[in-house]
């Protein structure tokens, strides 16, 4: 690539280069078998891991890995695009101009002619303009957090949900109201654990986690970054039993095992 193409030309020339290769895993005439067998279908899975493995990079704030990332991330958008242009349902370009188009009626404060000078006011606009292009005059509550049920992460969802309807008034006088709704959730988990069918343990878990993340919700904490770091913790633990063993872990006593751990956890705190 010549060092005197303009920053945009250089990034048309390396999209462009990524279209081509993957029409060409994609190619009946020697192309890629397990390329071949995917369908949008099939994808979704690695979409999600891809995200997932993206925000992961741009937390350790690690350039190389969030460019590669993000790499893995485009390669699933452009993978989709050239699977639906074989469909004849859309191609790359529809996919590029929908979006851009979007972003300029969603910007008229910077397309057009409308004021907004806070993030509050360009958000209010946004979600008249989404509502509108979605023929929703009078969005209902309900319509929106389904949205969110359907598209987000669970944890994600959850919070949003409960913010929202928080929002409008469907809350607790105060957190011991939580702390209640807790307590009362519990005892119906352990009651279905005991003596109810898999479907109702599976709700009352549902309600719990629920109920936990209204918890968070009011003590100004981030169910999804708690997780997240209790994963890694146990992973970090979890290693360091893994280096004091000489012999496979399932020969080891649960007491031996939770020595180990222990220690682990010990060593990491200092």
């Amino acid at each position: 690539m010549s060092d005197s193409l303009t920053p945009e030309t250089a990034t048309l020339q390396a999209l462009q280069r990524l279209v081509e290769v993957v029409a060409k895993l994609r190619d009946p005439d020697g192309g890629c078998p397990w390329d071949l067998e995917q369908t949008p279908e099939s994808l979704i899975p690695y979409i999600i891991e891809e995200a997932y493995e993206a925000v992961d990079a741009i937390r350790c704030g690690d350039s190389d890995a969030i460019a590669e990332e993000l790499g893995d991330l485009l390669l699933q958008v452009v993978l989709q695009a050239q699977i639906a242009r074989e469909y004849g349902h859309f191609t790359l370009a529809e996919v590029a101009d929908g979006i851009a188009e979007k972003l300029i009626r969603r910007h008229p404060h910077v397309f057009a002619d409308v004021e907004a000078n806070t993030s509050g006011e360009v958000r209010q606009n946004w979600e008249k303009i989404k509502a509108e292009e979605k023929g929703e005059t009078q969005p209902t509550l309900t319509s929106k957090l389904t949205r969110y049920a359907r598209t987000l992460p669970p944890l994600t969802a959850g919070m949003k949900i409960s913010k929202k309807a928080a929002a409008v008034g469907f809350e607790w006088e105060n957190v011991e109201g939580v702390w209640d709704k807790f307590h009362e959730e519990l005892d119906e988990f352990h009651q279905a654990l005991r003596h109810e069918s898999k479907e109702r343990q599976q709700e009352e878990l549902g309600d719990l986690l629920f109920v936990i993340i209204n918890l968070a919700r009011w003590y100004d904490l981030d169910p999804e970054a708690a997780l997240h770091g209790t994963n890694h913790r146990f992973l970090e633990r979890f290693a360091k039993v893994e280096a004091a063993c000489d012999r496979p872990l399932s020969e080891y006593s649960l007491e031996e095992l939770e020595a180990f751990w222990q220690k682990a956890k010990k060593l990491l705190k200092q």
